[in-house]
């Protein structure tokens, strides 16, 4: 039996309240730096360790990325699985490989990886060290639309595993149906064939008018196929820092060796300033103006900047 729900309050009023609650609820999660320590990892069903920087899974709900790090022990193989979203990896410490779609990329210290949506992947350690990695997604993005899917198949050999989703190419034709179908196989097509693995060493750091240096590790613009998260290493030199500015989206960077500060508020001269050293992970807020500065006089700093 079917019911009927009906209101006195007209949609503006709901609506209104509902943008308030939604703008208020989402300011108290709000953070500005992740400190390393404050990330506890736990053994997962994969077979490695993984903790949250930022996600729903560690109590810090997100709407476009997360950010977690993984641990793999030396001779350690983690189960093999897929998911309706793309991720990426940041090589922290440590080597290993990763198999994606049966095909093994080996990888080592501040290499990067993308991992294209529905692809198969497991990953693995056959050296004596543990390999620690960070990984970024936009989970948090396909879970606000209804579109989040995980399949997790154990040690299953990838030659037994079912294909990516298929889909239909487009008959020849000017109607939307027609146009629609060529359009979106087109993109299967390319999303399924950009860069999988960017070494580190392949790219050179380039000097940029904001006082730095930086390269790119997974973006268009060097062949990668991602949902729209890139990753840039962003050099600072000694006692040196990049220029004010501000942008609509977020941005998130890993601080990959070296200590230093941050400025982030509302206006050039309206803000705080937040510490950071190696293993955190600095948060900057949509339409923040912010600064990053390296307080080491002596030594480089390194920040891996992910944003959307």
């Amino acid at each position: 039996m079917s019911t009927k729900t009906t209101t006195a309050v007209t949609h503006y009023h709901i609506q209104k309240k509902r943008r308030a609650e939604f703008i208020e609820e989402w300011r108290k999660n709000r953070r500005s730096v992740i400190r390393k320590e404050d990330v506890v990892l736990k053994p997962t069903a994969r077979g490695m360790r993984s903790g949250v920087y930022m996600g729903w899974d560690g109590d810090s709900p997100t709407r476009c990325l997360d950010a977690l790090v993984h641990e793999i022990d030396p001779a350690t193989v983690t189960t093999i699985h897929r998911h309706s979203w793309d991720a990426q990896l940041f090589i922290v410490e440590g080597s290993g490989w990763t198999e994606i779609d049966g095909q093994r990329y080996e990888w080592k210290p501040w290499d990067a990886i993308h991992i294209p949506a529905w692809s198969w992947h497991r990953s693995g350690n056959d050296g004596t060290k543990t390999a620690r990695f960070m990984s970024y997604s936009s989970e948090p993005m396909l879970w606000t639309l209804g579109m989040c899917v995980i399949e997790d198949r154990g040690h299953e050999p990838f030659e037994k595993l079912p294909p990516k989703p298929a889909f239909s190419d487009g008959p020849q034709g000017d109607d939307p149906y027609a146009r629609r179908l060529r359009r979106l196989a087109a993109e299967a097509k390319k999303r399924r064939s950009g860069r999988i693995h960017t070494p580190y060493d392949e790219q050179d750091l380039l000097a940029t008018p904001r006082g730095t240096r930086t390269k790119f590790l997974v973006d268009r613009a060097i062949g990668s196929e991602a949902s729209g998260i890139t990753q840039v290493m962003i050099q600072f030199a000694p006692g040196k820092t990049q220029s004010l500015h501000r942008h609509p989206g977020e941005a998130w960077l890993y601080v990959v060796e070296g200590d230093g500060h941050s400025f982030m508020g509302t206006a050039p001269d309206k803000g705080k300033h937040h510490r950071w050293k190696k293993g955190d992970l600095i948060i900057v807020d949509h339409f923040l103006w912010h600064q990053h500065f390296n307080d080491d006089p002596k030594n480089q700093a390194r920040l891996v900047r992910v944003h959307m």
